[in-house]
């Protein structure tokens, strides 16, 4: 089914060239919310406009979606003024989606989970403002935590369709443009889908809500067993489902790792069968957006105007099967920055799709860790910061600060580097030398990661420097 060994010809062939093809880049991030407000004001207004976004058309209601789509699970975030912790920085939340929307992006995603489950409310809000009419608004089915807590049948059932209640009052919404059973394939695979939806009868209450139009397009997002996924499209004569989520980028197209599935095949089986697909993880939780420096160098000198980011997101946009591309934008310089490259378009040559495979090729030689920060994983019991740990661990491997002993070339430098980067980024109470490998959080990520063997690897290492024993 991978198609391992096609030759370059039909790889870049297989990608219809000539449709069109979007980018998107990624900023650094600002931390203050003044730097987000000062950001917002840089761009000239007429540097991009809603005019010149690039939208696919649904098949099924022959609605314009924008192949910018906004993915809601990275919301700023700030301290809580009336207590501990954090909250959601709804004015700047707001900011965002007025400002997408001006220009162009009106497919907006989220789930109940997503921020710590705040995503939802908060989305609620920024898009009330705005016409109903004027946005398409997909959010999910995330009965999976429910299922992990022993529930089946009919207590599962209805523990699910009071989480479907609940995101029409948060989202302050009587329908949802798009409707998703979220995250199947992973846990046990078939067994775990037929608990969650089948054994429980709730994907025949979904089917009757889409019959009722509260539901206008009904899918899934897929991670994991590809037998479920095979399993979902085998009903699709019998359910239609009106589109599907998979992870798609340049690495991952071929180069699939842990328990995720070569995008190459899971985009054919969908556009064998005119499904739309939509695209989550386009830039692979971040570790698209900067590579090393010998391969950023490679990407600069064919652009050197655009980001390393935009390659990817061009990559994801340039299959004419797919209806959008998510992107995760937490920041008013992040969704500038995508609006420049989705407005217009820069179609990808045969030569750009090469550069792209090479990379992937020689990005798949690197010890790092295949984290996409979904934050599934949180939060630890012990106040681990996984994301972080494995973000700065990828980091440092992206920029060669990952000496493999005392005698590698610029140890020095690189011990340097790791350890005080560490330590700015991820406090001490927080880091992987805290892991007691209780395994609560390796269930949950979509990558199958084996999230306690990689802290204790990561500890390993951070000793070793500290010690001075490489």
């Amino acid at each position: 089914m991978t198609k391992k060994n096609i030759d370059r010809r039909d790889f870049l062939k297989r990608l219809g060239l000539g449709t069109a093809v979007t980018g998107i880049t990624l900023a650094g991030c600002k931390s203050e919310a003044e730097k987000v407000v000062s950001a917002q004001s840089s761009l000239p207004s007429s540097e991009v406009s809603a005019e010149d976004m690039t939208y696919r058309v649904n098949p099924k209601t022959g609605e314009k979606v924008s192949l910018l789509g906004y993915g809601c699970m990275r919301w700023p975030m700030m301290k809580n003024p009336e207590g501990d912790g954090e909250i959601v920085d709804q004015d700047a939340v707001n900011d965002l989606v007025d400002y997408a929307i001006a220009h162009g992006v009106n497919y907006f995603d989220t789930a109940p989970p997503y921020v710590r489950g705040l995503s939802e409310e908060a989305t609620g809000i920024a898009l009330s403002r705005h016409p109903r009419d004027s946005y398409f608004l997909a959010t999910k089915m995330s009965n999976h935590h429910l299922a992990r807590t022993g529930l089946k049948g009919r207590e599962l059932f209805d523990a699910s369709v009071a989480m479907y209640r609940n995101s029409f009052e948060k989202l302050r919404t009587d329908y949802f443009d798009y409707y998703l059973l979220h995250n199947i394939g992973g846990e046990t695979g078939l067994p775990f889908l037929m608990q969650r939806f089948f054994d429980s009868g709730l994907l025949d209450f979904l089917l009757e809500e889409r019959e009722a139009g509260r539901i206008r397009n009904l899918g899934f997002s897929y991670h994991g067993d590809v037998k479920v996924f095979d399993y979902m499209l085998s009903l699709h004569d019998e359910v239609h489902w009106d589109f599907v989520q998979i992870q798609l980028n340049y690495v991952d197209y071929r180069h699939a790792s842990g328990m995720n599935f070569n995008a190459e095949y899971l985009y054919d089986e969908l556009a064998k069968r005119g499904i739309p697909a939509v695209i989550m993880e386009p830039l692979l939780g971040g570790r698209l957006a900067s590579l090393s420096d010998h391969l950023n160098s490679r990407l600069k000198q064919r652009e050197p105007e655009n980001s390393i980011a935009s390659w990817a997101f061009r990559f994801a946009g340039s299959f004419p099967g797919v209806l959008t591309v998510l992107s995760g934008m937490t920041y008013i310089e992040h969704l500038q920055d995508n609006l420049r490259t989705y407005a217009p378009l820069k179609p990808l040559n045969d030569s750009e799709l090469a550069l792209l495979e090479d990379t992937a090729v020689e990005m798949i030689s690197y010890p790092s860790v295949p984290c996409t920060a979904c934050e599934y994983c949180m939060p630890c019991p012990y106040g681990i910061n996984i994301p972080a740990i494995f973000s700065h661990y990828n980091k440092c491997v992206n920029e060669g600060n990952i000496p493999s002993s005392s005698q590698s070339e610029g140890y020095r430098e690189a011990r340097r580097a790791f350890l005080v980067g560490y330590d700015r980024s991820v406090p001490k109470l927080r880091q992987a030398s805290h892991c007691i490998g209780c395994n609560q959080c390796a269930p949950h990520c979509p990558q199958s990661i084996r999230i306690p063997d990689e802290l204790h690897r990561i500890d390993e290492y951070v000793e070793k420097l500290k010690q001075e024993t490489l």
